[in-house]
């Protein structure tokens, strides 16, 4: 399994994350790496790895993201998970998310040791998923001393705009977060922004990648195909960045480039 490198020199990356918030970086994946991610995300929705201890969420029954349930975690083996995280504790995922072509890009950004904040499989069931509203990966829900930036979003299968690709509004992340609180963002404060008229979709075949600042206003629509969609997002972290939560331990982030 291998992941190709991304053709994008330091400067330019940083040059177009900083204007517009999102960047295509290409086919990072190979097929090969794309069967076995594909296959080990089957078999974690089948419940198969019980030993990681994942956190699972399952989409809602009538499509819609005001029905997710929330706090159930696995509920039976079910391909309609509509999100798996901590997947760095799976050695398949971990292989993506530790390879130098990430590294190579996450390094135009931070210097010294990375740490990860989250690995997530986004699954959209094919004819049955819930779309995932205009929000922001950040803010004190997040519960972090530094406002985290960096994610690499890969596309494990081909995700065109009828399966529900990402979309997001360029340069939107430089406005800062649309409230404190973070994560998603209010219809008013949507409406404001004018977001309907200044969204663009980013397809991807499988194997393509986005770079993705945490604040850029993003979204994806549901899966209206007969095939699954699924993409894979690392989101890391420098090292000072540290877990602010009181009631329990905070938690400590792992090592992922030294």
């Amino acid at each position: 399994m291998s992941v190709f490198s991304v053709d994008h020199d330091a400067a330019s990356l940083r040059e177009a994350f900083a204007r517009d918030g999102i960047v295509r970086l290409g086919r990072t994946v190979d097929d090969a790496m794309l069967e076995a991610l594909r296959a080990r995300s089957e078999a974690v929705m089948r419940g198969e790895a019980p030993e990681l201890n994942l956190f699972f969420q399952h989409d809602s029954d009538d499509g819609t993201y005001g029905s997710l349930k929330r706090g159930e975690g696995f509920v039976g083996p079910s391909q309609r998970y509509r999100k798996v995280e901590k997947l760095e504790r799976d050695p398949i995922f971990h292989a993506l998310l530790t390879h130098p072509a990430h590294e190579q890009v996450v390094r135009a950004f931070i210097e010294g040791p990375v740490h990860l904040y989250r690995a997530v499989l986004f699954n959209k069931a094919g004819g049955s998923s819930s779309p995932i509203p205009w929000h922001q990966d950040g803010g004190t829900f997040w519960g972090l001393n530094e406002e985290p930036f960096v994610q690499v979003w890969t596309a494990l299968d081909d995700a065109p705009v009828e399966a529900g690709c990402v979309e997001a509004i360029r340069g939107t992340h430089a406005q800062g977060l649309a409230t404190p609180l973070g994560g998603v963002i209010p219809d008013d404060v949507a409406l404001r922004a004018n977001a309907e008229a200044r969204v663009e979709f980013f397809p991807a075949k499988a194997g393509e990648s986005l770079l993705i600042h945490n604040h850029v206003w993003h979204r994806s629509g549901p899966n209206r195909t007969a095939f699954p969609r699924r993409g894979f997002t690392a989101c890391y972290l420098h090292a000072r960045v540290s877990c602010l939560r009181k009631k329990r331990a905070p938690r400590v982030f792992p090592l992922v480039f030294s």
